[in-house]
């Protein structure tokens, strides 16, 4: 009696991508871009929260300090992820660089 054939092993498949490398950052980037309002609407709405000892104390002058430096943070934000966005829609090669 034979020992039962073993059925030759495939070779292994090669990995495929379901999107161009350049695709996918263009889309995370864009998807950056759109998120980028919501995060800075939160962050600007954490002064509300912050707590307070007193009712007569105010928290003004820390809380102005830190709406200036996140707006600065988000100022510096959008112009980083605009020049990205430019930068690759220009090099892609669909001619994405109409949006």
């Amino acid at each position: 009696m034979t020992p039962p054939a073993i059925p030759p092993t495939p070779p292994p498949r090669r990995r495929t991508e379901f999107l161009d490398r350049g695709s996918y950052r263009q889309r995370r980037l864009r998807d950056a871009a759109r998120l980028m309002p919501v995060l800075g609407a939160v962050l600007m709405a954490l002064p509300l929260m912050w707590p307070r000892d007193r009712p007569d104390q105010s928290l003004t002058s820390s809380g102005i300090i830190y709406l200036f430096g996140l707006w600065a943070i988000l100022v510096v934000l959008a112009f980083v992820l605009s020049r990205l966005l430019r930068y690759g829609a220009a090099a892609a090669p669909g001619g994405d660089a109409e949006r």
